[in-house]
């Protein structure tokens, strides 16, 4: 349970890679639980590592026992993405190796289009070892998997398809404004304005269709 809930916490941790900007806490004991936190879960990644297949990702745990993803579930960003964080922290070299060995992994998925988590994926992973290595191959990786991302956008409907369906249905899920970062990211390295367009249009759509009067939002929409 204890290596849950760290495996957990760090997940939560590797949501996107604008938490950066965020200032850091003054508080000394704040300061000091929160880097024992961060110790004890770069440790626990490097038993986490050994248990991982070399091809595999880690999913979950369930009745105490390992669970992976091959490089196309929806999850597999976030593992290498949390390595890099720990790296920055720790210095630690073995965990930004895990991370960079996982990058050739996921790196076919920048091809894929048949998924909506591009961004999950993708710049959780590529994008936190561009800010470690500024690698021009990862941004290449990057503008392709935003690519993929863009061909899900219908510009009938507004949106990026979520989950494949019916020619009669149209599903788009919350989550799917997590990824609208990778396009943004597209944006600005390419000044293609095309990634904007469908980031933005997205962006507003959901805006529009998706919340309650009461500003609680519906996990799914389907636009006919």
């Amino acid at each position: 349970m204890r290596l849950l809930l760290l495996l957990t916490f760090c997940y939560c941790l590797c949501g996107c890679t604008s938490q950066n900007k965020l200032n850091r806490p003054t508080d000394p004991e704040l300061v000091k639980s929160l880097n024992q936190v961060l110790a004890q879960s770069a440790d626990q990644y490097q038993l986490l590592m050994k248990a991982t297949p070399v091809n595999q990702l880690p999913r979950t745990f369930e009745k105490g026992k390992l669970l992976t993803t091959p490089s196309d579930g929806w999850v597999s960003g976030f593992y290498p993405g949390t390595l890099f964080y720990l790296y920055q922290f720790s210095n630690n070299n073995n965990l930004l190796n895990e991370g960079l060995q996982k990058l050739n992994v996921l790196e076919k998925e920048q091809f894929n289009k048949n998924t909506h988590d591009l961004g999950f994926m993708m710049y959780c992973s590529f994008g936190n070892a561009n800010i470690i290595a500024g690698d021009h191959r990862y941004d290449t990786v990057l503008i392709n998997s935003a690519r993929s991302l863009s061909s899900r956008f219908n510009p009938v409907v507004g949106c990026i398809r979520s989950w494949n369906s019916g020619p009669s249905n149209f599903l788009v899920i919350i989550d799917n404004m997590m990824n609208l970062e990778l396009l943004m990211y597209a944006f600005r390295q390419t000044n293609d304005s095309s990634f904007y367009h469908v980031a933005v249009t997205h962006a507003n759509t959901t805006l529009r269709n998706h919340f309650r009067p009461d500003h609680s939002s519906f996990h799914v929409v389907d636009y006919n």
